[in-house]
Formats: C-alpha cells, sequence, structure tokens
C-alpha cells in the first residue's frame, strides 16, 4: 500500500510538473505560436497571438498581447494589440464563455466578417478601448472607440447577440460620408428589437442629440431628435444631398428640431434654417402622418438661379395629404404667399389663395421647354380658387422674341394650371392689366387681357393695348388639342403701318397711321413651328390706300 500510495503521489507531483512547465511555456513565444496553430488547425478560425501572460497576483486575468482573430480564408475580422480574458468558475461548465473580455488598441472590420459568421466565444461583459470600428455594408466608421456590451452573447449574424444592453463612445464617428466627434450612444437589445435611450454627437460645428428604436421588422421609430448650430458644406447636390431620406425604411419621428442651421452645397445654400418636424412618417421615398405638422423658416435659401429670402412654410399633415399648407418669402424683390392644400389620392395642389406683389421677375431661357415638361408624379394638377398680383415686372431676354412687361396687375379665379401633369390654362377665368409693355422691341402702353378657359378651349373675350397714338383690340380662341388651333381676330385703329413686323407679318408698302383687321388662324402645337401653320388676312387702311395681304403657310401675298 505505501508503494501505491508513493506512486499515486509520484504521478500526481509529475502531473503537476508537467503542468507548471506547460503553464510556463504557453507563457513563452514557442507556447503562444504553437496554442495558435492548434486553434487554426481544428477550428474554422485562424489566430495569430504573439504572447500570452498570466499573473498569480491576478489570477482570475489572462492576457493576450497581438492578437489577430478572423475566419478561414477571410482577413482577420479583429486585431488588437492586448485582449484581456476574465476566467471564472464557469469555465468549467462553459469553456468558451468568460468573465469578460476586453479588445484594447486595434480595428474591428466587419468588411472581412461573413454575414453568418458565428463567434465562438461569449461573455458577461465586452469591453473595447480606443479601437477602431469598420463596417461597410451600414457605411459606418469608428475611431478611438470604448465601450462595452453586457452581456456579450453573439449569433449567426448579429454580433451584438439577441439581449444587451451597451455603452459606446467614439472619438469621431463617420456615417455615409458625415464625420461628427465625440460620440456617445446608449440602449440595449431585447429579443431582435433595438432601444437606443439617449445618443449624442458633434456634427459640423454643432451637435446631435435623440432617441431611437428599432422592432423586429426592422421599422423605427425616432421618439426625438435635436440638432443645434449646424454649419455643413457638402460636395452634393441639393437632389443628392436629401437622397438618403427618400431610400430610408420606415422611419417615424414624433419630434424633429433644428435650430439656426447652416447648410451649403454646389449650387445651393440655406442660412439661419430652423425646423421642427411633428409626427412623420417616411418610407421608402414616400411620406405618411396622422396629424403631424412642419415648421419652416430661414434667412435665405439658394438653389441655382432661385433665391427666396426669409421663406416661410407651415404644413399641417392628415391621412388624405397635406390638409393646411401657408408659404411666404421674399422674392426677386417682391413677395410670394400662397395658401392651399394637396391631396394624396388625386396629387392635386390646390392654392386656395396665391398672391404675387412687386416682382421683378426675368424668366430663365428654357422656361418654355419647362411649361411642356411633364411634372413629377406627385403632382397631377394644380388648381389656384384665387390669384391675385400687383406691380409686377416680367421679363424675357431671348434674343429670338424678347418682351417686358412693367407693372402688371393679375386677377384670376378656379384656374386650373396643371392637369394630368400637364401646365397649362385648363379652367378659369382670369385678367391682366400692366403699365406698359414691349413685346419684341414694339412699345405698348396699358396692356389688358382677359380670357376664360374649360376643358374645350381658351376664350380670349379681350385684348387692348395702346400703340403710339392708336389703339389695338382682339380676341382669340385656343383650344386645348395637342394641336392647338388658334383664332385670333386682331383690329387697330390710328396704329403705325408696319406695327405687325416685329411680330411675324412682313411691314407692308404702306407708312403712317392706319386701320388694320387681321384674321389670322395657326397651331401652337409643341415642338412645331408656329410660321408654317399661320394662314390669315391682313387688311390696311392708310393715306387714302387700302391694302389686303394673305398668309398662307406663313408666305404672305399682298393684293392692292
Amino acid at each position: 500500500m505505501k508503494f501505491v500510495g508513493k506512486l499515486i503521489l509520484s504521478l500526481l507531483l509529475l502531473l503537476l510538473l508537467v503542468a507548471v512547465v506547460c503553464y510556463f511555456l504557453l507563457q513563452t513565444r514557442w507556447g503562444a505560436e504553437w496554442a495558435s496553430r492548434r486553434i487554426s488547425d481544428d477550428t474554422a478560425y485562424h489566430l495569430s497571438i504573439a504572447k500570452i501572460e498570466h499573473n498569480f497576483s491576478d489570477p482570475s486575468l489572462l492576457s493576450l498581447h497581438n492578437v489577430s482573430f478572423g475566419h478561414d480564408g477571410q482577413p482577420a475580422v479583429m486585431v488588437a494589440k492586448t485582449v484581456n480574458l476574465g476566467l471564472s468558475l464557469s469555465l468549467f461548465n462553459q469553456p468558451l464563455r468568460f468573465a469578460s473580455i476586453e479588445l484594447r488598441d486595434g480595428t474591428l472590420d466587419a468588411a472581412n466578417m461573413p454575414g453568418n459568421m458565428a463567434w465562438p466565444l461569449q461573455a458577461d461583459r465586452l469591453q473595447l478601448r480606443n479601437m477602431a470600428v469598420n463596417t461597410p455594408r451600414l457605411a459606418i466608421s469608428a475611431k478611438a472607440l470604448n465601450g462595452g456590451i453586457i452581456p456579450w452573447q453573439p449569433a449567426p449574424g448579429r454580433i451584438a447577440g439577441d439581449n444587451a444592453s451597451f455603452q459606446m463612445s467614439a472619438e469621431s464617428i463617420t456615417v455615409d460620408g458625415l464625420t461628427a466627434t465625440n460620440a456617445l450612444i446608449q440602449g440595449r437589445i431585447s429579443d431582435k428589437q433595438l432601444f437606443v435611450n439617449n445618443f449624442g454627437a458633434d456634427v459640423a460645428r454643432g451637435s446631435v442629440t435623440g432617441s431611437a428604436q428599432r422592432d423586429s421588422a426592422g421599422n423605427w421609430h425616432v421618439p426625438a431628435l435635436r440638432m443645434n448650430d449646424i454649419r455643413l458644406q457638402t460636395d452634393k447636390s441639393l437632389a443628392d444631398f436629401l437622397a438618403p431620406l427618400r431610400n430610408l425604411p420606415s422611419v417615424h419621428f414624433s419630434r424633429v428640431d433644428m435650430t439656426d442651421a447652416r447648410l451649403q452645397g454646389p449650387d445651393w445654400a440655406v442660412t439661419d434654417l430652423d425646423l421642427l418636424v411633428k409626427e412623420l412618417t417616411l418610407r421608402q421615398g414616400d411620406w405618411q402622418s396622422e396629424e403631424g405638422s412642419l415648421a419652416l423658416n430661414a434667412d435665405s435659401f439658394i438653389n441655382g438661379q432661385l433665391t427666396l429670402n426669409d421663406p416661410i412654410l407651415n404644413l399641417d399633415f392628415s391621412p388624405q395629404g397635406v390638409a393646411d399648407a401657408r408659404f411666404s418669402s421674399r422674392w426677386v424683390n417682391g413677395l410670394i404667399r400662397a395658401q392651399g392644400s394637396w391631396q394624396r389620392q388625386t396629387k392635386r395642389l390646390t392654392l386656395d389663395e396665391l398672391v404675387l406683389a412687386g416682382l421683378e421677375y426675368t424668366l430663365p431661357e428654357n422656361w418654355r421647354d419647362r411649361w411642356i415638361e411633364t411634372l413629377p408624379g406627385w403632382l397631377d394638377s394644380v388648381l389656384v380658387k384665387k390669384l391675385s398680383g400687383s406691380r409686377n415686372l416680367l421679363i424675357d431676354v431671348n434674343p429670338a422674341w424678347p418682351f417686358q412687361v412693367t407693372a402688371l396687375d393679375i386677377n384670376g379665379s378656379d384656374l386650373l394650371l396643371a392637369r394630368q401633369r400637364q401646365w397649362g390654362v385648363w379652367q378659369g377665368s382670369l385678367n391682366l392689366n400692366a403699365a406698359e409693355a414691349t413685346f419684341n422691341r414694339t412699345d405698348i402702353r396699358r396692356p389688358s387681357l382677359a380670357l376664360n378657359a374649360d376643358s374645350g378651349q381658351i376664350n380670349v373675350t379681350e385684348m387692348s393695348a395702346f400703340v403710339d397714338k392708336g389703339m389695338l383690340e382682339g380676341q382669340a380662341t385656343l383650344d386645348q388639342t395637342p394641336a392647338r388651333h388658334l383664332s385670333l381676330t386682331l383690329d387697330g385703329r390710328s396704329v403705325p403701318a408696319d406695327v405687325l413686323q416685329n411680330w411675324g407679318w412682313p411691314a407692308p408698302p404702306l407708312s403712317g397711321p392706319a386701320t388694320l383687321q387681321l384674321k389670322l388662324n395657326a397651331r401652337l402645337a409643341a415642338d412645331t413651328p408656329l410660321k408654317g401653320s399661320a394662314n390669315g388676312t391682313l387688311t390696311i387702311n392708310a393715306a387714302e390706300r387700302t391694302l389686303e395681304q394673305t398668309m398662307t403657310q406663313g408666305a404672305v401675298t399682298t393684293q392692292p
């Protein structure tokens, strides 16, 4: 029995000696390389460790130095100068679950992580210290990240697991090209739901704070989002800058506050912007709201050639669309004001009132092309119930046919200015009066025009102007078919005999004051020259002579 006892004791001492030798060998360079090689050969992962360190002064801590870890056949997912593993008695039941895992001074690169990668380790707490994180799929990268996840139980495709609390801070973070500093986020994950209790960061010399949550179906709810003193410059056009809003999944904003923001792009800018949005849902380029609202004001807004000063916009939303919209702004040295609504089902914009006062507006060079362009899908028709304007200046500098109208007054009612996504005058009545005007270098005084329109035609019931010492009066009809057949009658008394020369009718072989009558038929179809469709007659009495001219397809012949 003594021999057996001595043998058992010797074996125990030998095993203890082997364990001690292995303990010290593992903390050598050779031991770290052997352990790395064994794990890499026997698992689906590759692991590299430069040094393993353990100290009996802190027996619950195992430190790994210069660690690289990833999936076989892929670049490293994690590289860290130091990985500290917290040891506990639970390792005997769950060998790969640690009390804590700390990653220090390294990089986590999700670009190298397969979407269904299952992490082999778990911990009661995952701690990150001075780590860089890169997640290209979400267009997010962070530097000097510090924080923790409790507990850390990663699942395939979900590195943070399904149930955990987290808190992170970063010196800088970049989201879709936008860089923020001093970022902080706190929240939890519960049954595939994400709750962000608080987030904040310094962005573009301002600050952003808020909270958010995402349900298991991927729908977001943002109870509060606050942006203060943002000063942002971008190389994106306004359409590209706003594109991420059109591509959002379902996001419901309970409240969004933006104060004193200044945003600038290549050909657009907005200064001193204040914005308040309540109860609005954005989903894949569309929006919905039960009883939400939007209030916006700014010092100025510039987009290409459009400049608005002191714009103010207020919208009250409803399930049917925009129940009430109010807009005002100083524009081209005048004032524009409108109030109305927009219906989602019919896509009709109804303006109960539109006021234009003191504008000095020069038409863009391509205004004719814009007039025949198809409107966007959300705008099928535009109805103006009351249109009024006073003391406006309208200019077209097109060298082929310039014009200018001074002190233009406008009165209109029930004007359907767009139908089936096409501009036009499809319905209503309109009266135009001006102090003076110039049409293709011919000056006139007190021009006046009155018309009414329906789905069949536009009827110009009165058209008059003073020219030199005489007067022109006329009437016209224009049908609403694509051919746009025009019928015009124009009478002149004591007007220059060549008054129509600059308007397309060749000068007659007469001079001095004349009485004339023009009857003309033509087509104003889009993309069709007017001259080739023009047919009519002109009768002129001047200097006791009568002259009749006939136009056939734009060519004029004279009969004395």
